[in-house]
């Protein structure tokens, strides 16, 4: 047989190095000779007598051309210095890409960046145990004491997910630690006595408590299910402070059967020497399996790398197997190991060709996927590739695949929202979904936007019946992974009689078309930011009757409140992340239970997207930890209600020109919009505040706005202007609206916000002076919002303004869903309660 195109093809190839460590400064105290030899103290000293040793110290002096001994090539590299001897051992080893743990301890070791002079592309790779000991290494402010509660917050919140998208993988060395086998269920008060027993020695930290390892551990795997991130695994042999015994793969049986974690992509390190067989079983039953032969090649005999590299590829899929140099320390490791993977994967490739398992053709195809392509993908990374017949180095574009591949993932959930403000959603197996619904959409029969909130049919005067079908059409550029839930996507869906042809009563097309004339006739765009309310409840047993009832019964911003809600939150704050929705801040509120999450501002349009992805996140998030979260306004009468307040300025060019230097602190538009909006507020509030229980919230002295007025700072008027940190004094940003609740459907809140807004511009509204004073106080002076649906929907069918921008079909509908909901609560005073379950 020829092997000539195989051998080319390997000798030629460039390399992506998905496991190595960083190199250290010339003055380093490392010794030259560890990068020989997993050996320390005396042991060391009988390094040079092994057969690996002898091999890498010849291949060495070969390249460099000088004396064949150890102080022949340390005094070559103390002459030539690191820059040449590392351009030098990187050109020989052709590797264009590394990913670095850069967690290894090591005396005056480069930064990551500095790699870039030898490698185009350089990416991270965060260690878990480094990262935990370097936290609990520093002081906590005022000198108070590690907890679990901190630990996490830290570990997970401000290091994890704040570096999640910059990194390529996760790596975990629990081997080293406590050995491989994980429990993912161990307890609190295990972690806790854990964490205890590590304070308790000295600093700096090193964390052997398994428990501890197990809840780090556990806890990093599901910031890498959340972001889509690989986690390396130590497997194997290694420093003698390990415990091969515990290294053997099959102890991460316990976390491969979890079926929380069966999309986790791990990687197993080293080969796992002396147990590859054990590695490849793995690898060919749990598709999350895959391997890496970094240090066991060259770190061992010749016979020693072939064999274990072979015995990876007796049951694992090719495409499971990468390569790595676990270079280290000095730039010859990286070249011992891209010149020893050479010559073995050659070996082993062609007595597979031999033995008749692959042909010549497949052996170039596998060498090819080893080298580079099985990490591209498994890593995510995206590479420009030449082609592996050229010696030229890649062309990196350094950037991280944020979108996850259609092939994983089985359902995609289409998502809208009623004219009720309900969310809802049709699931389609992925399949048919890029098939079929991608060009044509979902059939909905016409009725779905007359449902009210107390029954799934057309409610009376709206003109919508059973009879008619429009299409769900999925707007793709919403299409996002559930964070919270394996294999699915959701995405957000227009509404069109036939694909291509918006259908009227599409809300997401009323809030484009208002904002497409606010965009013509001003050049303005209106940016909005909302303050999620909501309740947390337990379910609890009373007189054998299910009873929601408050998570707890802390004060408005409790330490204590959010201390005990912060797992929650933690997981909520990652789902944001990985949703790309940015949060401001998160509280306890004045209500049992209550809380808050406000999030940044954005254009309306995508504001209004993002608020459905966070109330179906918070709902989610809250059903895993047992909990029902509410956005409805008034959970309980006897309680504080809830709103969606909403922040709102206008933008220009990307500049916001809500402000000015007028005595108000906002420009001339400004003032027009808002007066706008203050005029009309009596009829929007009939698409903000929907149904009979928004109107049990919107009540004095209870900060929710109850009279038609502005303030500046009053957070008892409806519209308040408000003036953030970062300001100059005298101006206001933005306005919020207080009279917006999760009931609402956010994109005809939104579009009626706007049609108030651009009459006030065409008519050149202004202002009357603001209140300062508590509203009530004035309560003979000032006009009182509507005190019910019914005064709000009255205000509407007068307000020809919203009608006409709205539109007419739509309007009809709405005000046949409103009337419904008033006629059902006003007969039946307690369904109410169950609204717990649809906001």
């Amino acid at each position: 047989m020829d092997f000539s195109e195989l051998r080319k093809t390997i000798e030629e190839a460039e390399l992506l190095d998905a496991h190595a460590h960083n190199i250290v400064a010339v003055d380093s105290t490392f010794p030259f000779i560890n990068g020989f030899s997993e050996a320390h103290g005396d042991a060391l000293s009988h390094a040079v007598h092994s057969l690996s040793f002898k091999r890498n110290l010849k291949d060495i002096a070969e390249l460099y051309g000088c004396e064949k001994s150890l102080h022949g090539v340390e005094e070559f590299r103390r002459l030539h210095g690191l820059q040449s001897v590392g351009s030098t051992c990187f050109n020989a080893a052709k590797i264009s890409a590394i990913l670095i743990d850069d967690g290894l301890s090591l005396d005056k070791k480069h930064d990551i960046e500095w790699h870039k002079a030898f490698a185009p592309f350089v990416g991270r790779i965060l260690r878990i145990e480094r990262l935990a000991e370097t936290i609990l290494d520093e002081e906590l402010p005022g000198g108070s004491s590690w907890s679990l509660d901190t630990f996490t917050e830290t570990f997970v919140g401000n290091y994890l997910i704040t570096v999640a998208g910059e990194i390529f993988g996760l790596k975990s060395i629990a081997a080293y630690r406590s050995g491989l086998e994980i429990n993912t269920n161990v307890s609190r008060k295990d972690a806790e006595e854990g964490l205890a027993e590590v304070l308790q020695a000295s600093k700096p930290f090193q964390i052997t408590n398994k428990n501890f390892i197990d809840y780090i551990f556990t806890r990093s795997l599901e910031v890498a299910l959340q972001f889509d991130l690989p986690i390396q695994i130590h497997t194997g042999f290694g420093d003698k402070d390990l415990d091969m015994r515990l290294s053997n793969p099959l102890h991460l049986r316990t976390v491969l059967e979890d079926e929380r974690f069966s999309k986790c992509r791990i990687v197993l390190l080293h080969a796992s020497y002396p147990f590859s067989k054990e590695a490849s079983y793995l690898a060919s039953v749990y598709s999350q399996v895959y391997l890496d032969f970094g240090l066991a090649v060259p770190k061992l005999s010749v016979h020693g790398m072939i064999s274990s590299v072979k015995e990876l590829l007796e049951l694992a899929p090719i495409k499971k197997v990468m390569f790595s140099t676990d270079g280290y320390a000095f730039p010859e490791t990286f070249y011992l190991g891209a010149k020893k993977a050479r010559e073995v994967i050659f070996s082993v490739l062609r007595d597979a060709c031999i033995d008749g398992d692959l042909s010549v053709h497949e052996a170039v195809e596998a060498a090819k996927d080893i080298f580079s392509e099985n990490a591209i993908q498994f890593y995510k990374i995206k590479l420009s590739m030449k082609s592996f017949g050229s010696t030229k180095c890649i062309s990196p574009l350094p950037e991280k695949i944020k979108t996850t591949p259609q092939s994983d993932v089985s359902l995609i959930r289409v998502l809208w929202v009623d004219a009720s403000g309900q969310h809802r959603c049709r699931v389609v197996p992925a399949a048919r979904f890029q098939n079929v619904v991608e060009k044509n959409g979902v059939g909905l029969t016409f009725a779905s936007m007359g449902m009210t909130s107390f029954a799934d049919g057309p409610a009376d005067e709206t003109n919508l019946t059973g009879t008619g079908e429009i299409r769900l059409m999925p707007d793709l550029s919403t299409r996002r992974r559930i964070p919270w839930q394996m294999r699915e996507d959701m995405v957000l869906a227009d509404m069109h009689l036939k694909p291509g042809e918006p259908w009227e009563y599409c809300p997401r097309e009323a809030l484009r078309r208002v904002s497409k004339i606010l965009k013509e006739e001003y050049d303005l765009v209106m940016n909005a930011g909302f303050e999620n309310e909501f309740f947390l409840l337990k379910s609890v047993l009373r007189e054998g009757k299910e009873e929601w009832v408050p998570f707890d019964s802390t004060p408005y911003s409790s330490t204590s409140s959010y201390d005990a809600a912060s797992p929650i939150f933690q997981e909520v704050i990652a789902t944001m992340h990985s949703l790309n929705i940015p949060v401001e801040q998160i509280h306890a509120e004045a209500g049992n239970g209550q809380f808050e999450m406000a999030l940044g501002h954005t254009t309306c349009t995508h504001a209004a997207d993002n608020l459905i992805f966070v109330r179906e996140s918070i709902r989610a998030i809250a059903r895993k930890h047992g909990l029902l979260a509410t956005f409805m306004p008034k959970y309980s009468l006897q309680d504080i209600g809830s709103g969606s307040h909403v922040h709102l300025s206008l933008w220009q060019n990307g500049k916001n020109v809500f402000m000015g230097t007028s005595r108000h602190g906002m420009s001339k538009v400004g003032e027009e919009f808002m007066a706008g909006v203050l005029h009309h507020l009596p009829a929007i509030l009939a698409f903000t505040a929907p149904v009979p229980n928004s109107y049990d919230r919107i009540q004095p002295n209870t900060w929710s706005g109850a009279y038609q007025c502005w303030g500046k700072e009053n957070r008892e008027a409806p519209l308040r202007t408000a003036c953030p940190p970062g300001i100059s004094d005298g101006y206001v940003s933005n306005f919020e609206i207080k009279s917006f609740d999760g009931c609402a459907n956010p994109y005809l809140g939104l579009a009626a916000i706007l049609a108030a807004g651009i009459d006030g511009l065409r008519r050149h509204l202004t202002l009357p002076e603001p209140i300062d004073a508590n509203p009530s106080s004035l309560d003979a002076e000032l006009q009182r919002l509507p005190r019910s649906l019914s005064e709000s929907l009255g205000a509407l069918k007068e307000d020809t303004v919203i009608t006409e921008l709205i539109g007419q079909k739509l309007l009809v509908a709405i005000k046949g869903i409103r009337k419904a909901e008033i006629d059902y609560y006003s007969k039946h005073k307690d369904a109410y309660k169950q609204l717990i379950h649809r906001y």
